[in-house]
């Protein structure tokens, strides 16, 4: 198995020398043979627990193969976490040889550059809210009768999540058959390649583009993986159009250390003569977008505000909750807007060479499809603010327009689990929001003290805050953590990506072997040492009750006097001391299976240790570590969710404050594999199912 795996990144790190396969010029006469092109055999694993199933139309009939099986097979194509940080110190898979040996793969999977010139696609990249943006197009399009195709990354509790038809995800079947039907053809011929195999983010590309194919979408959204220029998903030569969403700092190991260098990998999936749209960046990466695009030949265009688009005198409502998803919003409609028209000039003639850089006004003569108005375009300097984008750069701003009808629907009703996500039970509102770089995290804060503070104000009795956090990779906690210092968090929960460590509740779909459970534990730790850091340097250890806030009329905010509860203590002790108390609900456990679930008996209604004139005295954040996110929720929730298991006897006794609350809300944030991670211990349904528009509703909106 090493010596495999050796192999594999020998060959995904050799030197090839390019092909001919320029990214720019006209499309070739194409033949629609190797788009039919069938797997000719069945898979060669897990016969045992197959059986026959009928193949869709232009396929042969396949074995079936369980989707649990299927996992587990895709995530042999895991690279292990020492392999991949040598691949990370050698910038390995994002070196400029990264898309010609990507090109082998496709060739042996039967897909062509040419097949993929036959999807009409909307490709975009971007640090933060590129997923968002996808989300927003897809709901859109949608909207206006279009059939689908999705591409995303991360998955937050299934991988079948990646590829959606119509926003749903793949059915469990259709995953098997498709993932087999490119895997035997992969696994088949690496012999010939010294036994190379394409790792898991790339053989999922592979397997969107041929999903895409065989289910025939009008239009294929992708989402770039990682960077732009050398990710996998750019060997789209001939998108539609490009969209580029907010920029920072992230996987600064392997795009480099400053906005300018991450700002050249994100515009590098701009095409020649294609047109591209940005929102507003910051100075250095605004800089670098319009002189790369220059560069690529590709025509760009600043987003305008959302608020200056013609809405109908409708109030301006999105599915997506917090105001930074504005700007999202803008560019996804900028991108509908431009495949639209060309795809309603592709109607007209289907073989001429549309040229992408106009602007149409008029699109009345095409009956069916929404009429967009420009109102407003032209010219703009670049000069309101020297800190967001440069004086001396000048960018056309794309012209605003009439929302049609199914516009505004498709923005009002997308749905895009994890992002600025509410689930609500009895006594307990979970706020998730995958956040991980530090402009998305002072995004997120906005989000949470807005929303936090309009349902405090519609409860009774009194609210704590508690955190979920945890951050991976080469990311800066200080950075992360600096905004979430002032939310007026109680206790502070730290845990590992890791949904459950306990026996049957394991799952193949959130496995992962880029990394180890030491090295992820030992991150925890450290993001906890951050964590009280910032509390110190912030004047948070000891607050006076001067500087708090005043509560609202009909809640009570309050914290703990450090001394009320040793740090030592467990919940065994808390509750023989009283400090638990009911709040008239029985104890659940989770929907993960099989959990710890003690005996605590019954709570007292008294806590005589407690005064609450004490709180206001000092206050302190409790943080604790934790081995999984189902012990965190557990901790964090205090068992006041029904739902949910009570802590474990050996846990930290949480503060006094979150005790005796009549209602906590708990913020989990800092990684989008966190955020999934939690909604499987939740409810999973809540990703899996999607959304599906109604279409009575869509011209009522």
């Amino acid at each position: 198995m090493v010596m495999l795996k050796t192999l594999c990144w020998i060959m995904r790190n050799r030197t090839i020398v390019p092909q001919c396969h320029s990214l720019a010029g006209k499309k070739a006469t194409k033949s629609k043979t190797r788009l039919l092109s069938v797997d000719d055999r069945t898979p060669t694993i897990f016969h045992k627990h197959a059986s026959t199933a009928t193949a869709m139309e232009g396929e042969e009939t396949i074995t079936k193969v369980n989707y649990e099986d299927a996992v587990r097979v895709l995530n042999t194509l895991q690279t292990n976490s020492a392999v991949l940080d040598k691949i990370r110190k050698e910038k390995g898979r994002l070196s400029k040889n990264s898309l010609p040996e990507y090109l082998d793969f496709l060739d042996r999977a039967d897909i062509t550059l040419d097949d993929i010139d036959d999807l009409s696609i909307i490709h975009v990249s971007g640090t933060k809210g590129k997923g968002s943006v996808c989300a927003f197009c897809e709901s859109i399009l949608r909207a206006n009768g279009f059939k689908t195709g999705f591409y995303s990354s991360p998955h937050l509790v299934e991988v079948r999540e990646r590829i959606r038809i119509n926003g749903l995800p793949l059915k469990k079947d259709d995953f098997s058959r498709y993932f087999f039907n490119v895997y035997n053809k992969l696994e088949s011929t690496k012999d010939k390649f010294n036994g190379s195999m394409p790792a898991y983010f790339r053989f999922l590309t592979i397997m969107a583009f041929h999903v895409f194919m065989r289910e025939k979408v009008d239009v294929a959204i992708v989402e770039v993986g990682i960077g732009g220029a050398y990710d996998c998903t750019n060997v789209v030569r001939y998108p539609i159009v490009t969209g580029i969403s907010s920029l920072g700092m992230d996987h600064t190991k392997v795009l480099g250390d400053t906005l300018d260098k991450i700002a050249w990998h994100k515009t590098g999936i701009c095409k020649p003569g294609r047109p591209a749209f940005t929102v507003l960046q910051p100075k250095e990466a605004m800089d670098t977008v319009i002189t790369r695009a220059t560069e690529l030949q590709a025509p760009i265009q600043l987003t305008p505000d959302l608020s200056n688009y013609d809405w109908q005198g409708r109030p301006m409502e999105l599915g997506l909750a917090g105001e930074h998803q504005q700007s999202n919003a803008s560019l996804a409609i900028q991108l509908c807007r431009t495949w639209i028209e060309e795809h309603k000039a592709s109607l007209t003639d289907e073989e001429s060479d549309y040229k992408r850089l106009r602007i149409y006004n008029d699109m009345d003569s095409y009956e069916g499809l929404p009429s967009v108005d420009c109102t407003d375009g032209g010219s703009v300097q670049l000069a309101m603010n020297a800190d967001i984008h440069s004086p001396d750069t000048h960018i056309q701003t794309a012209p605003t327009f009439k929302l049609p009808d199914t516009f505004i629907y498709g923005l009002r009703n997308c749905y895009w689990a994890g992002r600025t996500q509410t689930i609500t039970r009895d006594n307990v509102t979970y706020y998730l929001d995958g956040a991980h770089t530090p402009r998305s995290i002072s995004a997120c804060v906005q989000w949470f003290k807005q929303v936090s503070a309009q349902e405090e104000r519609l409860l009774s009795g009194r609210v704590v805050r508690v955190l979920v956090f945890n951050s991976t990779g080469d990311r800066d906690e200080r950075s992360l953590m600096e905004d979430l210092i002032d939310c007026d968090f109680s206790a502070a929960a730290f845990c590992p990506n890791i949904a459950s460590v306990y026996y049957g509740q394991s799952s193949a779909d959130q496995a992962n072997f880029t990394t180890t459970t030491e090295r992820q534990l030992k991150r925890c730790k450290k993001n906890r040492d951050m964590w009280q850091v910032l509390e110190k340097e912030s004047g948070f250890a000891t607050l006076s009750s001067s500087s708090k806030a005043a509560p609202s009329a009909s809640t009570t905010r309050f914290t703990d006097s450090a001394q009320l509860v040793d740090s030592s203590s467990n919940f065994t002790t808390a509750n023989q001391k009283g400090f638990l108390k009911s709040r008239g609900a029985t104890s659940k456990v989770s929907n993960m299976e099989g959990l710890p679930h003690p005996n605590y008996g019954a709570f007292q209604e008294n806590c005589t240790d407690y005064k609450e004139s004490d709180a206001s005295d000092s206050y302190r954040t409790k943080s604790v570590t934790f081995d999984c996110i189902v012990d965190a929720l557990q901790w964090a929730a205090c068992a006041k969710d029904s739902h949910m298991s009570h802590p474990r006897p050996e846990d930290p006794t949480p503060p006094h404050s979150v005790l005796e609350a009549d209602h906590i809300q708990v913020l989990v944030t800092g990684s989008l594999h966190l955020v999934g991670g939690v909604i499987k211990v939740l409810d999973p349904d809540i990703v899996t199912k999607g959304n599906v528009h109604d279409d009575d509703d869509i011209h009522i909106c």
